[in-house]
C-alpha cells in the first residue's frame, strides 16, 4: 500500500477510536479492550494485514508506555498522592515481588509449567496498568489516600516488573542468584530514581526562567524533558519507566508557564500511544492461535486475581503497618486487590521474552492476551459496584476542574468542582457556616441546572454543584474542612473530625 492509503487507514483508525470512547465512558468499559478489538479486526484475524514482529512491537511498545506513563505523572496531583507515596512504593516493590513469586509457584504446580517460564510469566503480570487505572479510577470517587495509592502504585510498579522480565528473559541471567537479581534491579531502580529526581527539578527551574516565543512550545519542551530523562536513565543502565514518571510528576506539580495547555497536550499524546499501542497489540495478537491457550489463560488469571493480587495486597499493608504508615482496612484491601487492572503492560512485556526467543514464548503471549481481556472486561466496569458495596467511595471529594485558559496560575489559585450527595451532611449548612480558610470561598452554585453566586447565608444543597477558588496555599486545608462538614455537619470540628482521610 502507499504512503496515502497508510495515512488514510491511520487516520480513519483514530477517529473510530475517538468516537469509541464515548461508548466506553458510558458503560465503563475501559477503552483498552476497543482499541484492541480494532487491531484483531486488522490483524491476521480480520482484514489480513500481516504483523508478526515481536522486536518491533517491543520497542514501539515501550516507547507508547513511556509516553502514557508522562502523562500519568503530569497529571498527578501531588499533594493528593503525597500521603499514599509510601504505601505505593511498598506494594510496587515487595507486592510485585509476592505476586510474581505466588504465581509462579501455583502454575507451576497447577498447569505443570517450567519454573524459568513461570517465573517470566508471573513478572510478566505484576504490574498494574496506568492507562487503565488512571481511565477508570480518576472517575470513580475514592478517598484521596486510596485513589493515591492505586494511582501511584500504577506510576511506580512498570519499572520492577519491566527490569524483572528482561533479567528472566535473558540467557546471560538464566543461571543468576537471588541475590544478584536483586541487587540488579535495586542498582536499575536507583539509578532511575536519581536521573528522574535530577532532570525534573532542572527542567522546572529552566522552563520557569526561559521566555519561549510560543506558548505551544511549553508543552512540547516538558515531553521532551520526560524523554530526556527516560533516555538518560536507559543509557546509564537505570530504569527509564521511574525515571520518566518522577521527571513527569515533579514537571506537573511545578509552578510552570501554561501549566494547563500543558496538561492537555500531555493527555492527546497519551491517547495517541494508547490509541496506536493497543491496535498494534491486537494486529500482533491471532485469534486463531489462541483457543488452545484459554483454560490456562483463565487459571491464571483466577491465580491472579483471587489469590497472588490480595495476598500481595496483604503484605504489603502487614510491611506498611510495620513500618508505621498507617494499616489499611479490610474493606481497602478488598477494593486494591479487585481494582488491579492489567491493561497494555502485560501483553508489551510479554513481546520481551517472545522477541529473545525464550521457549514457550509466543503461547505466553496469547495467554497473556486472553488474560487482560477477559479480566479487564470482568473487573473494570465493576470497579463503580465493588467501592459501593465495599462502602469505599466517597462521592463529596473535591475534583480539579479542568480549565484550557487558566489566569489563576499567575495568581498561584487553584478552582476546585463539588458535588453534594445525596446524604452529605453538607446538606442544610450555610456557606458562612462551612468556615473554610481565609484563601478560599464558595464563588459558585449550581442547582438544577441554573447557576447563581451564594451569599454567605445561602443554604447548601444535595446535588448542589459547588464551584471553589483557593489559593495553592490552602487548598488541602480547604478539602479537609469540606470532607469534614459533609461526614459530620457543620460541628465537625467539634466531634474531632478533621477530614484527613
Amino acid at each position: 500500500m502507499t504512503l496515502d492509503i497508510w495515512l488514510l487507514l491511520g487516520a480513519a483508525i483514530v477517529i473510530a477510536a475517538i468516537a469509541s470512547v464515548r461508548l466506553a465512558h458510558r458503560t465503563g468499559l475501559p477503552s483498552l479492550l476497543i482499541f484492541l478489538g480494532f487491531g484483531l479486526l486488522l490483524g491476521p484475524s480480520g482484514v489480513g494485514i500481516p504483523f508478526e514482529n515481536p522486536q518491533l512491537a517491543q520497542q514501539i511498545g515501550l516507547s507508547a508506555l513511556a509516553v502514557i506513563l508522562a502523562e500519568g505523572g503530569l497529571t498527578t496531583n501531588w499533594s493528593q498522592v503525597r500521603r499514599s507515596v509510601p504505601l505505593a512504593l511498598v506494594l510496587a516493590t515487595a507486592g510485585v515481588t509476592v505476586s510474581i513469586v505466588v504465581v509462579a509457584l501455583v502454575v507451576q504446580g497447577l498447569l505443570g509449567i517450567d519454573g524459568s517460564t513461570a517465573l517470566i510469566l508471573g513478572a510478566v503480570l505484576a504490574s498494574t496498568d496506568a492507562a487503565a487505572v488512571f481511565s477508570v479510577l480518576r472517575r470513580l470517587p475514592l478517598p484521596p489516600r486510596l485513589a493515591g495509592v492505586l494511582e501511584a502504585e500504577s506510576g511506580f510498579n512498570d519499572a520492577p516488573t519491566v527490569i524483572a522480565v528482561v533479567l528472566l528473559s535473558s540467557s546471560s541471567h538464566s543461571q543468576a542468584t537471588l541475590g544478584t537479581f536483586l541487587l540488579e534491579t535495586s542498582v536499575e531502580l536507583v539509578i532511575g530514581a536519581a536521573v528522574g529526581l535530577a532532570v525534573g527539578p532542572a527542567g522546572a527551574y529552566a522552563l520557569r526562567r526561559v521566555a519561549l516565543p510560543a506558548s505551544g512550545l511549553y508543552p512540547i519542551a516538558v515531553l521532551a524533558l520526560t524523554f530526556v530523562s527516560y533516555g538518560g536513565a536507559v543509557l546509564l543502565h537505570g530504569s527509564g519507566f521511574l525515571a520518566v514518571y518522577l521527571t513527569a510528576l515533579i514537571l506537573g506539580n511545578s509552578r510552570l508557564p501554561h501549566r494547563a495547555a500543558t496538561r492537555g497536550f500531555a493527555e492527546g499524546a497519551a491517547w495517541l500511544a494508547q490509541i496506536g499501542l493497543f491496535v498494534m497489540l491486537g494486529m500482533l495478537a491471532n485469534v486463531h492461535e489462541m483457543p488452545s491457550t484459554v483454560i490456562p489463560a483463565l487459571i491464571i488469571g483466577t491465580v491472579l486475581v483471587l489469590l497472588a493480587r490480595p495476598l500481595s495486597v496483604l503484605v504489603s499493608s502487614i510491611l506498611g503497618w510495620f513500618l508505621r504508615l498507617g494499616w489499611v482496612s479490610w474493606r481497602e484491601q478488598a477494593f486494591l486487590s479487585w481494582a488491579g487492572l492489567r491493561g497494555a503492560v502485560p501483553i508489551v512485556l510479554a513481546t520481551i521474552p517472545w522477541a529473545a526467543g525464550v521457549e514457550g514464548s509466543k503461547d505466553l503471549f496469547n495467554e497473556v492476551f486472553v488474560i487482560v481481556v477477559v479480566f479487564t472486561l470482568l473487573q473494570g466496569p465493576t470497579l463503580p459496584l465493588a467501592a459501593r458495596l465495599l462502602r469505599v467511595s466517597a462521592p463529596a471529594e473535591a475534583h480539579d476542574l479542568s480549565v484550557e485558559s487558566a489566569p489563576l496560575e499567575e495568581l498561584k489559585a487553584d478552582l476546585l468542582q463539588v458535588k453534594v450527595p445525596p446524604g452529605s451532611r453538607l446538606h442544610g449548612v450555610e456557606v458562612f457556616e462551612l468556615r473554610l480558610p481565609a484563601g478560599a470561598a464558595v464563588t459558585l452554585v449550581v442547582r438544577d441546572g441554573k447557576s447563581f453566586v451564594p451569599s454567605s447565608t445561602t443554604r447548601i444543597r444535595a446535588d448542589d454543584q459547588l464551584l471553589l477558588v483557593t489559593t495553592a496555599a490552602c487548598r488541602d486545608q480547604a478539602e479537609r474542612r469540606l470532607r469534614a462538614v459533609s461526614r459530620s455537619g457543620k460541628l465537625a470540628g467539634w466531634y474531632g473530625e478533621r477530614g484527613l482521610e
